[in-house]
């Protein structure tokens, strides 16, 4: 697959056999979702290229209703919804039917396949609700239950395109014992992914990309370990990621107080962060805990609260994001797509953008000098590639905008940072690169704030946890903290669960 002059795919054959979950992996930009946007018509690969399922071959480049009748579905990284549709329309657009005398859409109908299919996957989601009202995980949910309607027993493929980084544990736990099911008939699976952890756990095989060639097809997994497919990926060894050392708080540092934060699920919640330290967290979906940062930056509207940052008092009630930025507060959010980025605009633009606004509120004039030197600065801290800032964002590769996300609110020097989901769907080398960022700007004197359910993140980052259930802090962790501590002040499972059963194949 060639791009003007780059070729982003160089000779990648892929077999996916019946009945098995096939994982693939690579780091961003190295082809993993240019390959899926090949497989399913978006993309039209260069003269020579075969695709063909269950024994047929597909015309090139391949056509949306083809693949649908042959039993090809597919949910990619930005999941492809509609946010002012509702759910119901969002799972049955391009499948509703009309009634045959009146040509009327039979609703009742509609919404009863819908909830089918949810069912299967034992979860509810309001169906008249507009999607984009819904959290993160329940967007993912609504992409992968659309894909699975269509899907019959023992023949076709599944392809699923980073689909379930917003999934909680018990919910990524749940997927995939659906999908065990789904492999069990003889259905094909091929789940590309930058959680290794799905990887070792519940693939058959794997395929390895690195800068758009396969350095390992087809791959049995068994005796093969996270750190395995890590050098396979980069073609080295990472070392210190495990190492989170200890935060190192300056003494006599005032610490940031949160305390009595009140909002929508959040209920009277209060902690301290001191500068130099990175507190997590956490909790079950709709615990509270993902509400906090949004509460504390002004997104979202409090109903109580207070922050005590820089010797100031900051009441949260009628709190604005810009407020909440001149008094040294950053968010970086969940959902880089829709939330954190204009994806149609530069690098320079994005991370400059808040630097400007704040000329421009003092009437100073946009040092364009300054900018650039700015930008390439902190496109060499992150390794922001390629290293060009007049790059649009929304062509870099998942990783990277992310970096570039990082960068904007970093560049503000804030006294207190805090992200949600930093390190969500991006690859093994971009995750270590942005971990060691957080930790420098801790180092430097900021007070961070983590909130995530990735208990391998938490446990990379933090130097203490704060566990939510019911709106409110509940447990808190400290010390040596590992993902099956987290996963066990969580769940109270002790250990995380096995993500794949492995049935047996009910088809010949």
């Amino acid at each position: 697959m060639t791009f003007g002059t780059a070729r982003v795919l160089k000779d990648v054959s892929l077999q996916v056999r019946a009945g098995e979950i096939h994982g693939l992996i690579g780091q961003n930009g190295s082809g993993k979702s240019t390959l899926a946007k090949v497989l399913t018509g978006i993309h039209t690969p260069d003269p020579g290229a075969r695709v063909a399922v269950d024994g047929t071959d597909l015309r090139l480049p391949v056509r949306p209703g083809e693949i649908r009748t042959r039993g090809v579905a597919v949910v990619h990284q930005t999941l492809g919804l509609v946010r002012d549709a509702s759910v119901v329309e969002n799972m049955r657009i391009g499948r509703l039917t009309a009634s045959r005398f009146l040509r009327r859409i039979d609703w009742h109908r509609e919404r009863a396949a819908a909830t089918e299919v949810f069912e299967r996957l034992g979860r509810v989601v309001p169906l008249d609700a507009p999607v984009g009202t819904l959290r993160e995980d329940e967007r993912a949910t609504v992409a992968i239950a659309r894909a699975l309607q269509d899907v019959h027993a023992g023949t076709g493929l599944i392809i699923f395109d980073e689909s379930t980084r917003a999934l909680s544990r018990p919910a990524l736990e749940h997927f995939f014992t659906i999908l065990d099911e789904i492999v069990a008939t003889g259905t094909a699976v091929l789940l590309i992914t930058h959680r290794l952890e799905e990887v070792v756990d519940a693939a058959d095989r794997v395929t390895v990309l690195r800068d758009g060639a396969v350095v390992e097809g087809g791959r049995e997994l068994a005796g093969t370990s996270e750190a395995d497919l890590t050098a396979m990926m980069l073609g080295r060894n990472l070392i210190d990621l495990e190492n989170r050392g200890t935060a190192e708080i300056a003494a006599g540092a005032a610490p940031v107080l949160i305390e009595a934060v009140t909002g929508r699920r959040a209920r009277n919640v209060s902690f301290a962060v001191a500068p130099g330290e990175v507190v997590g967290l956490t909790g079950l979906g709709g615990s509270g805990y993902d509400d906090v940062p949004y509460l504390i930056s002004g997104a979202s509207p409090a109903s109580a609260g207070t922050v005590f940052l820089s010797g100031a008092e900051l009441p949260l009630a009628g709190l604005t994001p810009s407020a909440a930025i001149r008094a040294g507060i950053a968010l970086v959010p969940e959902g880089r797509e829709h939330s954190g980025l204009a994806m149609a605009m530069t690098v320079t633009e994005n991370v400059t953008f808040p630097q400007t606004a704040r000329a421009g509120r003092a009437l100073l004039p946009v040092r364009r000098p300054r900018e650039k030197a700015l930008v390439a600065d902190w496109m060499t801290r992150l390794d922001v590639q390629p290293r060009e800032p007049r790059m649009v964002v929304g062509t870099l590769s998942g990783g990277n905008q992310q970096k570039v996300l990082l960068a904007k609110w970093l560049a503000l020097g804030p006294a207190l940072l805090v992200l949600h989901e930093p390190t969500q769907a991006v690859d093994v080398g971009a995750r270590h690169t942005i971990v060691a960022t957080i930790r420098a700007a801790a180092h430097a004197g900021c007070a961070v704030v983590v909130a995530g359910s990735d208990e391998n993140e938490l446990s990379l980052l933090c130097d203490r946890v704060l566990v939510f259930a019911d709106g409110e802090i509940q447990k808190e962790l400290s010390g040596e903290l590992t993902p099956d501590e987290i996963v066990h002040a969580i769940y109270a499972t002790g250990t995380r669960a096995p993500l794949r059963r492995r049935l047996e194949k009910g088809l010949t």
